[in-house]
């Protein structure tokens, strides 16, 4: 069974291949290069020795002697020579040779066109003469302006050849020393490479890649990474549920898509897990700083959703103060039993009688008739239940008699449950013991509802107004009960915000805190507005 080469072979082989063919064009071009520049050092020697003879005045004169052979002949030897060509042949005008290197030839005509130098003109070319095919130039021989006959000097191309295949050894070297040099970059490369992937093979890296993207995508966590400039890598499909990512992220930076509470761990990560609000989800984040080799490489978050959780616990302290208000009741129902059953005992049936109807047995908050105006059931039920809570505290929760609310969808009934059921808690909490709380709740003639709550507690810190949206604002201390104090009134303006509605606070005619929420019909395009003014008291 034949075995798959491996990437670093792979690699390796294509580097060298590629050097490989580099070196073969580049000894080409470089053997190309050098053939020219032998040849036009060759060429300018010709024209220099050519013109030479053609000027002497020896030769000139020579061209009038009886036989001008006798003359040229020798001088033509010696030049050639001296200046290391094939030949030297000197002719007149009719082609006749009065020079050559083999003496046979001199009288006969030349082999070649000679008309070029005879028109005044310069040849350069290569030819194919007595001696064989030769680089050669022609230069014409003057005589008071006359051509008089041509002077022709030539190499053969077999010792151009030579002088070439004389300079390639050390062209060959320097190829070899750079095949050398590349094939041993080519193996280090590769086995650099190799080494930063981890010595992975590509199917392995696709394996590991496809097992980290269904694991990432499966887990019920949120996941969102960051590189080191804050730009998005990585995010999963939990991630993009929690936090209302209905586009895609990856290669935004992370302040520039997600809210600034998330987008804030994320580019400056702590160690600390901390609740964030994504819209109305409450979520965990715990953020990670990426670092390998001791450098920041990025930053990780890890999303959990809180939302039930929250709400979970909410209904669970509901439930708790409602059974303490009821033990309450219970102990002091108890109470007056015993005061009724003691004057029945001694006869006192008429005071009996009078202590009877002095006794309130509600347990509602004041003004519970306006809690028929309110159609839904689960709203109701809520004002009931804080009703009972305010009871057990001493405080006295005032519903105006003008309240009338019917919700005309159950979102909105859900949105009213949560603005009323966190603002009413802010109250009870801010009182403590013994206190007012005035509320109205409403449906305007416009369709839009209305709600205030006035109590007469402390009241809200002014250096708190420009923060006091935010999750984790708050001006109460840290309990053990209440860890997670700042959430409630972040989720009202969520909401607020969400139905494009208003939502303003400031001080109450009982002294303590006024809110006012407006939100408009489901067709309302007005925009969110937050404003911190003083409010005049509940209608």
């Amino acid at each position: 069974m034949s075995r798959t080469p491996s990437l670093r072979t792979h690699l390796m082989l294509l580097q060298v291949g590629i050097v490989f063919l580099v070196i073969s064009v580049a000894g080409v071009v470089a053997t190309m290069i050098q053939a020219d520049s032998i040849r036009d050092a060759h060429q300018d020697r010709l024209i220099g020795v050519a013109e030479s003879v053609a000027r002497l005045p020896s030769v000139i004169e020579a061209f009038d002697d009886p036989d001008p052979a006798e003359t040229i002949q020798p001088i033509a030897e010696l030049i050639r020579q001296a200046s290391d060509v094939t030949y030297v042949v000197v002719t007149d005008a009719a082609g006749t040779r009065y020079s050559h290197p083999n003496p046979e030839r001199i009288g006969e005509l030349v082999s070649t066109d000679p008309s070029v130098p005879l028109s005044g003109e310069v040849f350069v070319g290569t030819e194919k003469g007595t001696l064989g095919t030769s680089w050669r130039v022609k230069v014409p021989v003057w005589s008071d302006e006359e051509v008089i006959g041509t002077a022709s000097v030539g190499v053969l191309e077999s010792q151009l050849t030579a002088d070439l295949l004389e300079r390639l050894p050390l062209l060959v070297a320097w190829l070899i020393g750079a095949a050398v040099v590349g094939t041993i970059g080519a193996f280090s490369i590769s086995r650099l490479v190799w080494r930063r992937i981890h010595r992975q093979e590509p199917e392995q890296i696709a394996e590991l890649l496809q097992s980290r993207e269904a694991l990432l995508h499966g887990v019920g966590e949120g996941l969102i990474v960051t590189d080191a400039a804050g730009t998005i890598t990585l995010v999963n499909d939990e991630a993009k549920r929690l936090l209302g990512l209905e586009t895609e992220v990856l290669g935004l930076r992370a302040d520039a898509v997600l809210e600034g509470p998330v987008a804030k761990l994320l580019l400056d990560p702590t160690e600390d897990e901390q609740l964030v609000l994504a819209g109305e989800r409450i979520l965990l984040a715990k953020p990670s700083g990426g670092t390998v080799a001791g450098s920041r490489v990025g930053s990780m978050l890890l999303l959990r959703d809180r939302t039930e959780l929250h709400a979970v616990l909410r209904d669970l302290s509901g439930a708790r103060d409602t059974t303490q208000a009821l033990r309450a009741q219970a102990h002091e129902f108890s109470n007056r039993l015993h005061v009724i059953s003691g004057l029945l005992e001694l006869g006192q049936t008429r005071a009996a009688a009078e202590f009877i109807g002095a006794v309130d047995t509600s347990g509602s908050p004041t003004g519970a008739a306006a809690l028929a105006s309110v159609g839904d059931p689960e709203l109701g039920a809520l004002l009931l239940a804080k009703g009972a809570i305010c009871r057990e505290k001493g405080i006295e929760l005032v519903i105006d008699d003008e309240s009338a609310l019917a919700p005309s969808e159950p979102a909105l009934g859900r949105d009213l449950i949560t603005i009323l059921g966190n603002l009413l808690d802010n109250a009870i909490e801010a009182i403590v013991h013994q206190g007012r709380i005035e509320l109205l709740v409403s449906e305007e003639a416009d369709a839009s509802v209305l709600i205030e709550i006035h109590d007469d507690g402390p009241g809200i810190d002014p250096a708190l107004h420009e923060t006091l949206w935010d999750l984790g604002s708050t001006s109460k201390g840290i309990d053990g009960d209440h860890a997670a104090r700042g959430i409630g009134l972040a989720l009202v303006h969520r909401v607020v915000s969400r139905r494009r509605g208003t939502i303003s606070v400031g001080i109450s005619d009982l002294g303590g805190a006024a809110f006012t929420v407006v939100l408009p019909p489901p067709s309302g395009q007005g925009r969110l507005q937050v404003a911190s003014v003083p409010h005049e008291g509940a209608s």
